[in-house]
């Protein structure tokens, strides 16, 4: 077992030396939930609460809990946070927070992400005590982090928390002497909405076109994670978080133009194993009938693995367009995907 960092030889906490390690980009995502009940989600998402604007202020909390870490962990470090951002969304009867902190410096950020997480969350536990106050916040913990010496580290699969009860009354696979190919294979309707803005991701515009896709692909079946938001030079970063545990899906709005910013086609080719020009011209053609302006859009469509990943311009119209053509491809693309369809000429 590795010696433990603040420990010093006698055994005493000490704080880490870290004025000889290099400055590099740092990133850490940590995740939580609170567990409450289907009334509380209801009026969450409804925004109805009795102290409302729930999500905003647990948001603001947990950014502010991010930058108070040093002050708050007594061995941390401080440091000069480049961004933080917490991002929630919902189980049948329980709250999802996701935070990421990103900074420049010679250490990590990891509890940075931890504290966003842990903060938002008993602040969302403060809003809805008066109608739930047996309210859990549960797992709260590290999900990837990048930089420094050691690179990416991702949470391992089998020490991944899980308590999210099931969704419908169907009895839940039996994964024993399964292999791990097919256990992915169970859930094949999961999804990530992405956006590239660089005003969302600062705070200045709102996003319009991420809850529309999120709320379409609900009502299609699909569990949908995102909006995930990030500014237009991070794309590639936020392609990373979005494919991170797998999905079936990810959709991304934005980016696709041909301003010197817009850099999500680039960010997607890199990590496509194969494309999907077809999926891609058709809704070229959709939005171009329409608005020719269309066709300056770049984007593009492919696999990453077994994750469909498709561009959609950053445009209300632009997203409406791509799901008129997804939707009545999607059920036989990610059976394909997934080893199934029928392949067969009639």
């Amino acid at each position: 077992m590795s010696e433990l960092s603040h420990v010093d030889q006698d055994g005493r906490a000490r704080m880490v030396d870290v004025s000889a390690k290099s400055d590099t980009t740092r990133i850490a995502v940590a995740a939580g939930e609170l567990q409450t009940t289907a009334e509380v989600v209801a009026l969450v998402r409804a925004d109805d609460m009795p102290k409302a604007d729930v999500l905003s202020t647990a948001r603001i909390a947990g950014i502010a809990g991010a930058k108070k870490t040093s002050e708050l962990i007594p061995l941390c470090h401080q440091l000069a946070l480049s961004s933080v951002k917490v991002e929630f969304g919902f189980t049948e009867d329980s709250i999802t927070i996701e935070a990421s902190a990103k900074t420049k410096g010679p250490t990590g950020v990891e509890m940075e992400a931890l504290t966003a997480v842990a903060v938002a969350g008993l602040t969302l536990h403060d809003m809805v005590k008066a109608v739930d106050p047996a309210a859990t916040l549960n797992g709260v913990r590290l999900l990837t982090k990048e930089g420094g010496k050691h690179g990416h580290w991702e949470r391992p699969a089998e020490r991944e928390f899980v308590d999210i009860p099931a969704l419908s009354d169907e009895p839940e696979p039996d994964t024993e002497d399964v292999a791990p190919e097919e256990i992915s294979d169970f859930d094949q309707r999961s999804a990530v909405v992405l956006v590239a803005s660089t005003g969302a991701a600062c705070g200045t515009r709102v996003d319009t076109t991420g809850p529309v896709l999120a709320e379409w692909l609900g009502e299609l079946g699909f569990s949908v994670r995102g909006p995930l938001i990030y500014a237009d030079a991070e794309i590639d970063i936020g392609l990373a978080d979005a494919l991170r545990f797998g999905p079936s899906l990810v959709i991304s709005t934005g980016g696709t133009g041909a301003s010197p910013t817009d850099a999500t086609p680039e960010a997607t080719l890199a990590v496509l194993d194969r494309e999907l020009p077809g999926v891609a011209e058709a809704i070229r053609q959709r939005g171009t009938a329409k608005f020719p302006l269309a066709a300056l859009s770049r984007g593009v469509a492919g696999l990453a693995g077994r994750s469909v990943v498709v561009n959609l311009p950053g445009s209300p119209g632009g997203v409406k367009d791509g799901m008129a053509v997804l939707e009545p491809l999607l059920d036989h693309l990610l059976a394909q995907v997934a080893g199934g369809g029928n392949h067969d000429n009639k």
